[in-house]
């Protein structure tokens, strides 16, 4: 049995800067654990730029703020296990995992879950059709196009416009191909306002709403997709069916947290995020283990990744010295507009300011986010715009949260 003080599971951007963070809150015995070759995360094949604006103040591609962090890791000397792949843990932190050495037995003294997401298949949308050749995950056609240097096809249809999904049809367009066509079965898009104008309006690349694939095309080789709009119970309307020759699908359908080993450990889930329920400081309901990025919920922005793996690195951090009071916690709730509100628990006795973040359930004009406990209004916020493909964030000064009692709750009013 090997003993370390914090062991952190994922080595992409959450688990690294919840590294650093705790290492520099004086935990030195802090290591990764990462399933790769080497850490960086999905960072690693995200070629194009946008990575670092918030964070770092400038332009970077994904392998650019990948190293950025991963050098400061081991500037500090942070143990990294690599090609390690974690199996299982426990409630009381013993961390099963295995790598070319044999299996590895941890106790660590807290955990920090940092494992990212993966992309939901096509076996989860029941799409008619037989399984040729040329339907790929968004992510899975990014790896082989910007990693593996392979050509995945000419004529491309994706389904889903999540970010991934829009940058894709830009990369495929500079590969060469032609992209016939977007197709969302929402009646608006998943991703980030810059990436509809810059992936797709600028290549003039039609995003169809409210419109799904209803059938798959093809033996061997995908020979096209019958695209269909969708009525309000997002069924393809019949009359609507018309029929797109290509040889590639691609779907960006959703991120699914890779909560495998939460559940394992008996950490409650939150069914809407699918990530565990966490305080302020990240730690879920187990003492002791915190969770950060995007297997807690899935974010637009790395560098909003690292600003929350750095408070779940302090959080463990303070953990370790005995500095976390869980006594005087409220509860955080939805209002109306909202679909969901992270952190699910604050500690009324912070004596520093707490940050909600949360994301609307449909897209509206100009809001006021109001955040409430009672008849105190403990925050409120203006937004020109606020739509679900776009995390919220608001901010709760300590002297307010002081006056919250029993329950938060964060809803919206159309201005």
């Amino acid at each position: 049995m090997i003993n370390h003080d914090i062991v952190i599971i994922g080595g992409g951007p959450a688990g690294m800067a919840a590294a650093i963070a705790a290492y520099d809150a004086g935990i030195k015995d802090t290591v990764i654990l990462d399933r790769e070759d080497s850490i960086g995360g999905i960072l690693r094949q995200c070629i194009h730029n946008g990575f670092g604006l918030h964070k770092l103040g400038r332009e970077l591609t994904g392998p650019e703020y990948a190293d950025v962090f991963a050098k400061q890791v081991y500037e500090r000397g942070i143990k990294v296990y690599t090609e390690t792949m974690v199996t299982d843990l426990t409630a009381d932190k013993v961390v099963t995992a295995t790598n070319r050495e044999g299996i590895l037995k941890i106790q660590a003294k807290a955990v920090i879950l940092a494992m990212g997401c993966r992309e939901r298949s096509r076996g989860a949308l029941n799409i008619c059709g037989s399984r040729p050749a040329g339907i790929f995950s968004a992510g899975t056609a990014q790896k082989l196009v910007n990693c593996e240097g392979y050509a995945v096809g000419k004529r491309v249809v994706i389904l889903g416009s999540g970010d991934i999904g829009l940058i894709m049809a830009r990369r495929m367009s500079f590969e060469g191909a032609k992209v016939e066509a977007v197709c969302e079965i929402m009646p608006y898009s998943g991703g980030l306002t810059r990436n509809i104008v810059q992936c797709l309006e600028d290549y003039n690349i039609p995003l169809y709403l409210s419109t799904t694939v209803a059938e798959i095309h093809g033996k061997q080789r995908l020979e096209g997709v019958t695209i269909a709009q969708v009525g309000p119970d997002r069924r393809p309307i019949e009359e609507t069916k018309r029929y797109i020759p290509c040889d590639t699908l691609l779907l960006s359908v959703g991120l699914i947290p890779e909560n495998e080993l939460t559940r394992t450990a008996g950490i409650p889930i939150d069914p809407v995020t699918n990530g565990a329920l966490v305080d302020e400081n990240r730690q879920t309901a187990i003492p002791g283990i915190f969770a950060c990025g995007n297997v807690l919920q899935v974010h637009d922005l790395v560098d909003y990744v690292s600003d929350e793996a750095e408070i779940a690195g302090n959080g463990a951090a303070a953990y370790l010295k005995g500095e976390l009071d869980k006594k005087a916690t409220v509860s955080t709730k939805a209002g109306y507009g909202v679909r969901y509100v992270l952190p699910q628990t604050v500690s009324a006795l912070s004596d520093k300011p707490v940050s909600l973040f949360l994301r609307v359930a449909n897209p509206y004009g100009k809001v006021r986010f109001t955040v409430k406990s009672g008849d105190q209004v403990l925050a409120t916020a203006v937004r020109l715009k606020a739509v679900p493909g776009e995390m919220e964030k608001i901010n709760i000064p300590a002297e307010k949260l002081a006056l919250a009692s029993g329950e938060i709750t964060v809803s919206l009013e159309e201005l």
